[in-house]
């Protein structure tokens, strides 16, 4: 995904947006549509507080919050974008179908993560082995189920 369309997708204030970084060390970024109660209720999310980075205008949040934010985030405002990594060369696994959580690094951006092996995949192996192009940056739009 180009940086200009990232750019637009964080900078709009209708749908909540969620940065997800790989590297160690480095917290969600998060955008939420303006709400009184947005501190409070992030609170609620996990056990420690939330950080305002009041210069940049976006929260911080724990990364171990991610599972919990994405599935909150749905209940509450019903759509979600997540701004993550993803490696273009990646192939969908059995690890990624029977994952259960949001978490997902493979080419697949989470259309087929936790959805279960239902025989409609060819399994080369366990293990596989590939070469991966380098490492994006790309954006998905989660819509809560029933909407």
């Amino acid at each position: 995904m180009d940086q200009e369309r990232l750019r637009q997708v964080w900078r709009q204030t209708k749908i909540p947006v969620v940065i997800r970084r790989d590297e160690k060390g480095h917290k969600l970024r998060v955008r939420l549509p303006y709400d009184d109660n947005n501190r409070k209720w992030l609170n609620t999310v996990g056990k420690s507080s939330v950080t305002w980075i009041d210069g940049k205008s976006y929260w911080e949040l724990p990364r171990s919050w991610f599972n919990s934010f994405v599935n909150r985030a749905l209940e509450r405002h019903g759509k979600l974008y997540v701004i993550q990594p993803y490696r273009e060369q990646e192939k969908c696994a059995r690890k990624c179908m029977e994952a259960m959580g949001h978490e997902c690094n493979c080419s697949c951006m989470g259309k087929n993560h936790g959805a279960g092996v239902n025989g409609s995949w060819f399994e080369v192996s366990d293990t596989f082995a590939t070469r991966w192009n380098e490492k994006e940056i790309a954006c998905r739009l989660m819509v809560a189920k029933g909407r």
